[in-house]
């Protein structure tokens, strides 16, 4: 058990590695001849290899980029290709290894600089650099000189990340916050424009709320006669801990301006991210309303009580 332990993390990192290393394989065969793999069925036949290997004192193999496009180029289409090809590898470590040593090496080079040429797809890559955004061209030349001077699961490790980031940020740009100085009524078909009650200010956010958009939170602001501050959230789809941090952070500067928040149109996903934070608790289940049209009548008939507005 002692040994186990200590090679198990040695085991994760091999068997995650031949597992990408594979799956790219299968990318590069799909995009060769328009098809499409099956990923499970590849990784459990490449998982049971491995082990029946053990037994033979062999070590652990994924699929070769190279030697996947190579058998492409040579009209592979089916799993008997693979198979042809591997009988083939085991006559020649068979038969012939002491001529295959006998191959010079700029012959080989030759052979590789030729099979990574069919494969490399400059075609696209020219036009991609030509069409593409900034942040897309960046990630394409750097995951390329990645897989030059490392190898391709640094390359792909790095470009993924750079993409995450850039979604993110694309992400944190489309997500707006927003007022409103008129409103019309949401069930009728043409729209009539009325101004807000003076003491009632609206913001409409439009987005997911994470962390990349916190400071447009920040921004809303509210004026020496704002008594009520409706929140409409109609178009987020999800809240994280930061947005719902950035909620709680408007909440208390409500209160120290003697402004009470009232919401509207919360989805499903913020409001069991509201609940469990306790914050459905901290604002007053009445002040979460289902529309835009009832926030307002809500917001009125506190003025019209002449309800307090939040203190701290």
């Amino acid at each position: 058990f002692a040994l186990f332990r200590d090679q198990l993390a040695n085991g994760a990192t091999i068997a995650i590695l031949a597992a990408i290393e594979s799956l790219l394989s299968c990318v590069v065969a799909d995009s060769m001849i328009s098809s499409h793999h099956r990923a499970n069925d590849e990784l459990v036949a490449q998982g049971i290899g491995n082990i029946a290997s053990v037994l033979f004192g062999g070590i652990p193999a994924t699929g070769a980029i190279a030697r996947t496009a190579a058998n492409v180029k040579a009209g592979g289409r089916t799993p008997i290709a693979g198979m042809v090809h591997a009988l083939v590898l085991v006559a020649v470590l068979a038969f012939l290894m002491p001529y295959a040593a006998l191959i010079p090496m700029p012959a080989i080079a030759a052979i590789l600089l030729h099979v990574a040429y069919n494969m490399c797809g400059w075609r696209n890559f020219a036009h991609l650099c030509q069409t593409a955004s900034k942040g897309a061209v960046a990630t394409l030349l750097l995951t390329f000189a990645l897989t030059i001077v490392f190898d391709l699961v640094i390359a792909i490790a790095a470009g993924m990340l750079i993409t995450m980031v850039l979604f993110m940020k694309m992400v944190s740009e489309e997500t707006e916050v927003k007022g409103w100085k008129y409103y019309g009524d949401e069930n009728s078909e043409v729209t009539h424009l009325r101004e807000l009650p003076k003491s009632v200010r609206v913001y409409e956010i439009n987005g997911p709320m994470f962390f990349g958009m916190t400071e447009r939170i920040a921004d809303i602001s509210v004026k020496d006669f704002t008594r009520y501050l409706i929140i409409r959230m109609r178009g987020v789809p999800s809240l994280d801990a930061t947005g719902m941090n950035a909620l709680e952070n408007l909440y208390e500067y409500c209160s120290a301006h003697g402004v009470s928040l009232i919401f509207s149109h919360v989805n499903e996903q913020p409001m069991k991210t509201m609940r469990r934070a306790g914050f459905v608790d901290l604002v007053g289940e009445e002040h979460f309303r289902t529309s835009i049209d009832d926030a307002i009548a809500h917001a009125r008939d506190l003025l019209r009580e002449g309800a307090p507005a939040a203190t701290e």
